[in-house]
């Protein structure tokens, strides 16, 4: 097949690097994916800055040993991220560095750190939604990058993973506005798509050691062991065996559904040459998925009025909440959203979420470092959901 998944199984992050290492001489060796002399963007997931424990970014182990195959290799690799709703700082990329572990990766494996705040409008000639996009300085600055994501459920997209890991290539607070124009999960799915076609990794490695369950991808999520490192030269490939593994219905994960109203390759599992293990069993029957957002029920409600639509939206979807008694007032929340629906007005100046202006993108569920926003289904989707 066209389509290989290498799969892995890697109890701890002690044995990650011998791990990559047989893996990546077995895919052709590193050789296949850098050339002397070209410098290397690692693309980690780097949410928020958190400790590898958290199981919120890439571990720094994963990280440094694919930075140490690209110096053998005569590359340079080069670490870099974007965390979400923050400013794209040099003070703010050092502090994400030293507390996900990445700055003593660098120091160790002989790479670099990404340190260039900046980011330049350039023109996405093969983007279906995107024409133009403000990518950070980075991605344009190095001859290639490598796509080094985390396994882990998402709240909004379901599940996040190579595919998903490209968001990170627009800079800092630059995010919400792509959640405020394309707030659906399939108008998302297809920003995606552009953007990871953009960036077109040539190596996809998804940390599934210490992997991500319920409701992810922040604080929120619970650490699931899984023991496994994913290696692939595709992205969807690698999202589609996650997605697998995970026990994720194909019609909640709106990444494949649209890469195959796109026409794109791989989406289905028997499109894809697993390597080193049988699906059957890698399969997790417990994996604790997200809620599920009730408006794939909405299908049966027929063409609507756009009142009564918003209205039944209301109903059956999960809305975020404060939960006043952890929130601290920092307003990443406030500063996150997109549709201007959270305000620092509640009781002693904590967060209020105004759910009419609420789009449902659950960025401040995803980014508050405190778990006080919580996601509350209205009373029919209660009711429904027993």
């Amino acid at each position: 097949m066209e389509y290989q998944v290498y799969a892995v199984p890697c109890p701890d992050y002690g044995g990650a690097e011998q791990a990559i290492r047989e893996t990546v001489a077995a895919m052709g060796g590193m050789e296949r994916f850098v050339h002397p002399g070209e410098r290397i963007l690692l693309k980690a997931n780097l949410l928020r800055p958190v400790p590898p424990e958290s199981a919120i970014c890439t571990h720094p182990a994963v990280v440094a040993a694919i930075a140490r195959l690209v110096k053998e290799a005569g590359g340079t690799a080069v670490i870099g991220d974007s965390p979400g709703g923050a400013l794209q700082k040099e003070s703010v990329l050092r502090n994400l560095y030293e507390k996900t572990g990445m700055a003593r990766a660098a120091e160790e494996a002989g790479a670099e750190l990404a340190l260039d705040p900046s980011a330049r409008l350039v023109d996405l000639p093969e983007g279906q939604v995107l024409r133009q996009a403000e990518i950070i300085a980075p991605v344009l600055d190095t001859d290639g990058a490598f796509d080094l994501c985390k396994m882990k459920t998402h709240v909004f997209m379901s599940m996040t993973g190579a595919v998903k890991n490209s968001f990170g290539i627009i800079p800092g607070l630059a995010k919400v506005g792509f959640h405020g124009s394309h707030h659906s999960h399939e108008q998302f799915a297809q920003v995606l798509l552009d953007l990871v076609g953009f960036l077109n990794p040539r190596l996809c490695v998804m940390d599934a050691v210490l992997a991500m369950e319920g409701e992810g991808p922040g604080s929120s999520g619970t650490p699931r062991q899984v023991g496994l490192l994913l290696l692939s030269d595709s992205p969807l490939a690698l999202d589609v065996i996650a997605g697998e593994i995970m026990g994720l219905p194909r019609e909640h994960n709106p990444v494949l559904l649209a890469a195959a109203a796109r026409g794109l390759s791989p989406t289905l599992p028997e499109e894809i040459q697993l390597v080193g293990a049988k699906l059957e069993d890698l399969r997790i029957p417990d994996y604790r998925l997200p809620k599920f957002v009730w408006e794939d029920l909405m299908g049966f409600l027929g063409p609507l009025t756009r009142a009564a639509h918003r209205l039944t939206k209301g109903l059956l979807t999960q809305t975020p909440h404060i939960m006043e008694d952890r929130c601290v007032g920092c307003a990443i929340c406030k500063n996150a959203c997109p549709g201007k629906a959270i305000t620092m007005t509640g009781k002693g100046g904590k967060a209020k979420v105004h759910p009419r202006s609420c789009i449902h993108c659950y960025c401040c569920h995803e980014l508050c470092p405190q778990k006080a926003v919580e996601l509350r289904r209205g009373w029919l989707g209660r009711r429904l959901g027993g």
